[in-house]
C-alpha cells in the first residue's frame, strides 16, 4: 500500500514537472518577435494578438507550407487554447482575475502560433534562396 502510494505521488510529480516544462517551452516560443507580414496577413493589430485571434493564426498556420519535416504543429497549442476557453468561459463570469488569467493564456497561445508562421515563412524562404543558387 505504502509503494502504490509513493508510486502514484512520483507520477503526480513527473506530470506536473512536464506540464511546467511545456509551458516554459511555450513562453520561450511565444516571447521571439514576429514580423509585420505574419500579422498582416492573419489581420491582427501590430500591437500584437490577443487571445481571440488564436482561430485566425491557425487557419493560417495550416495554409502555411511546411517545406520541412520537423513537424512544427500546434495540436497540443490548440488543446491547450480550447482547455483555457473552456475555464474562463465557465469561471471567467465569477472571478475577473480568471477571466483576466484566461484571456493571458489565450494570448500566449495566439503569439505562439504567429511565431510557428514566421518560423515556417523564414525556413521555406531560406529553402527557396538555396534553391535558386543551385
Amino acid at each position: 500500500m505504502f509503494a502504490a502510494m509513493i508510486f502514484t505521488i512520483a507520477i503526480v510529480a513527473l506530470f506536473q514537472f512536464a506540464l511546467y516544462y511545456w509551458r516554459a517551452v511555450l513562453t520561450g516560443v511565444a516571447s521571439q518577435a514576429v514580423s509585420n507580414r505574419v500579422l498582416e496577413a492573419a489581420q491582427v493589430a501590430e500591437s500584437g494578438p490577443c487571445g481571440a485571434d488564436f482561430e485566425k493564426l491557425a487557419i493560417l498556420h495550416e495554409l502555411t507550407p511546411e517545406l520541412k519535416s520537423d513537424h512544427s504543429g500546434l495540436g497540443l497549442v490548440r488543446a491547450y487554447y480550447e482547455a483555457i476557453h473552456g475555464l474562463q468561459s465557465l469561471f471567467g463570469q465569477l472571478s475577473p482575475a480568471v477571466a483576466n488569467w484566461g484571456e493571458r493564456e489565450m494570448a500566449l497561445c495566439a503569439r505562439y502560433a504567429a511565431v510557428q508562421i514566421e518560423r515556417r515563412l523564414q525556413d521555406n524562404l531560406a529553402q527557396a534562396a538555396s534553391i535558386r543558387s543551385c
